[in-house]
């Protein structure tokens, strides 16, 4: 099967640990009922597949189980399920709706039943992640009755701050579906770089791709200086855009494309400078500082401007065949069009009242052009301002009140806030981490949930967690940033409310570290670090505590510059520690059953007390 990549075989068999627990599912089945016995892989055990639709998938679990488990298994159509065999079967009278599936491991045979091809491949998924890691070619027995609780499951990709292969991102699609996530969110243009071919507008690609090259901390680096080349990023062509659509379409996964306007426009604009209300020529953004000195929205004044973006969602929408187009929205600096008399016009013509009235305006038309291409509209919670347009999505990222509102205005949404989605936040302590901002630690991940009370849960589509990669320069660093965290948002997207256990979930999510490392993928293992939090008494003495995210670990710290181990002094929890005096930095390190888990954090005492300031 020419489809399947050499990284999908390895990723989908290697996804059960060598753990005592035979089930280790992620996300979380419906409902599972353990059997008796175990099914045996032999040379004997083909693929058997009653419908034409199934053909590709059969011949998919075939490769991967023969790639994986050194047996020449073979995938043939048949009518009837067959002993010592696994069957794969459409069935109109199957449980579980269009992506629900019913599995029954036994001692004579495996049966995947769906009553749609989507539900067969969910189920293929789950079959996989019960074939043992450590090359055992027992399986152990087991019936399961499944279905998702929400229809959209999905993470966001930013490939516009740094750019990522079309390679790379079919990566994150085959690491994705193991997982049941069903939609790849692409933030294809912003203000660091334009990342889609629009044939009517050719500048975009030849001068908004690009950038000049940097490294270092993000809003701390130079701005472009006079006759720098511009020579970082790139752009997919719309024959490589439907190679990866076709792809993802094969796995069961919708691409949603976001064309970030009115704001972060500032790559376009680089490319056409009449689209701002100033017309000066700017610079692909680097990274340096330039959010309110730079005009980066589009003008709504001009005509011009809608022209411009006729063009570019006609072939949006002639690319991606997915029924939404996400317009960003978000964090529209609108100063300049304050001062810009065509804008000004345009407000006083339509009797608009402010600036947010005008980006409601903006939506509206945008609305009205995507429902002529036969799409739907999708921005983040700030088109909320100044009046949401009549058939809009809202996907909600700053909290969940954007989405409240919506919904309560009967708009469907997709709820991301960033206290739980954003995958972009620490997830460990700052002293060992990437540099980025706030915090966001897998246990938080895991206790999203995406409806709030009081909300009808038929308005809320789902959920995603959004990668924006400002400080992800590699394709390494967006998988260590997306796992393990997003086999939380997995579970919450997927399973049963009723069903989530931390402590359980933690014994799943160690299985799944050791299928991680076996397939190569970058992860975080932060979730076995400890927590420092300090303070201050009284008297403003610097004091710390300390906590971990997981249970069963034991700390232990020094004050003297050594670094901890065992036989250093032991913490005992809820213990306040005082500073020793002229002590300058403080160590810590997990164990688990007297070996070592997490990492040594290093921290200045210095920089803790300015943490208690923050």
């Amino acid at each position: 099967m020419k489809q399947i990549s050499s990284l999908a075989l390895i990723l989908f068999f290697l996804s059960i640990s060598t753990f005592a627990q035979p089930y280790t599912i992620i996300p979380e089945p419906q409902q599972q009922t353990p059997g008796k016995g175990l099914f045996r892989l032999t040379p004997n055990s083909g693929v058997i597949y009653n419908n034409n639709q199934l053909q590709f998938m059969a011949g998919y679990l075939a490769d991967v189980l023969t790639s994986n488990a050194k047996l020449a298994i073979k995938a043939k159509q048949g009518s009837t399920s067959q002993p010592g065999k696994i069957n794969l079967f459409l069935d109109s009278k199957a449980n579980g709706g269009k992506e629900g599936y019913e599995l029954k491991v036994s001692e004579g045979s495996v049966l995947i039943k769906a009553s749609t091809p989507r539900g067969v491949f969910y189920g293929i998924q789950t079959f996989l992640q019960l074939i043992p890691a450590n090359g055992s070619k027992d399986i152990p027995a087991i019936t399961i009755q499944d279905a998702p609780r929400f229809p959209w499951r999905g993470l966001m990709l930013d490939v516009s701050r740094h750019f990522f292969t079309i390679d790379q991102v079919k990566r994150m699609i085959d690491q994705m579906v193991v997982y049941k996530f069903n939609l790849l969110h692409i933030h294809l243009t912003d203000d660091q770089g334009w990342r889609m071919e629009i044939k009517q507008l050719p500048e975009l690609t030849r001068v908004g791709a690009w950038r000049v090259p940097r490294t270092g901390l993000w809003w701390e680096r130079d701005c472009p200086q006079e006759g720098e080349a511009a020579t970082y990023g790139g752009f997919y062509t719309q024959q490589e855009l439907k190679d990866l659509i076709s792809y993802a379409s094969a796995r069961f996964v919708d691409v949603l494309p976001e064309i970030d306007v009115p704001g972060h426009s500032l790559a376009a604009i680089a490319a056409y400078p009449y689209l701002s209300s100033t017309g000066l020529n700017y610079k692909v953004n680097p990274g340096c500082k330039f959010y309110t000195i730079e005009d980066n929205a589009l003008c709504v004044g001009k005509e011009s401007t809608f022209e411009f973006l006729d063009k570019v969602f006609t072939e949006v929408a002639a690319v991606f065949p997915f029924e939404y187009i996400h317009v960003g929205g978000d964090e529209c600096y609108k100063g300049f069009w304050e001062k810009c008399a065509d804008c000004q016009k345009r407000m006083k013509d339509n009797g608009l009242k402010n600036t947010n009235e005008l980006q409601s305006y903006f939506i509206k038309r945008l609305e009205k052009m995507l429902e002529q291409k036969g799409k739907k509209l999708m921005g983040w919670d700030e088109i909320l301002e100044g009046g949401l347009a009549p058939k809009a999505s809202v996907m909600s990222w700053r909290g969940m009140d954007g989405g409240i509102a919506a919904a309560k205005e009967n708009h469907h949404v997709v709820m991301s806030p960033s206290n739980y989605a954003y995958l972009d936040l620490y997830q460990g302590d700052p002293a060992i981490e990437p540099p980025t901002y706030s915090m966001l630690r897998y246990k938080k991940v895991y206790e999203f949930e995406p409806v709030p009370d009081g909300v009808d849960p038929a308005m809320i589509l789902g959920g995603q967690g959004n990668l924006w990669t400002e400080s992800v320069p590699t394709f390494r660093q967006a998988e260590y940033m997306l796992w393990p965290r997003s086999f939380a948002l997995a579970e919450v997207l997927w399973s049963p409310k009723s069903s989530r256990n931390w402590d359980r979930f933690v014994q799943k999510t160690e299985a799944h570290f050791d299928r991680l490392s076996k397939a190569d993928i970058n992860f975080s293992t932060s979730v076995y670090d400890a927590i420092v939090i300090p303070s201050k008494d009284a008297n403003g003495q610097l004091q710390i505590k300390l906590d971990t995210e997981i249970g069963g670990l034991d700390l232990y710290y020094s004050f003297d510059n050594t670094y901890p181990d065992h036989h250093s002094s032991k913490y005992t929890k809820d213990e306040l520690l005082s500073i020793p005096k002229d002590a300058d930095h403080f160590r810590v390190i997990t164990y688990r059953n007297g070996k070592p888990l997490g990492r040594i954090l290093t921290i200045s005492l210095e920089d803790l007390s300015k943490r208690v300031k923050k």
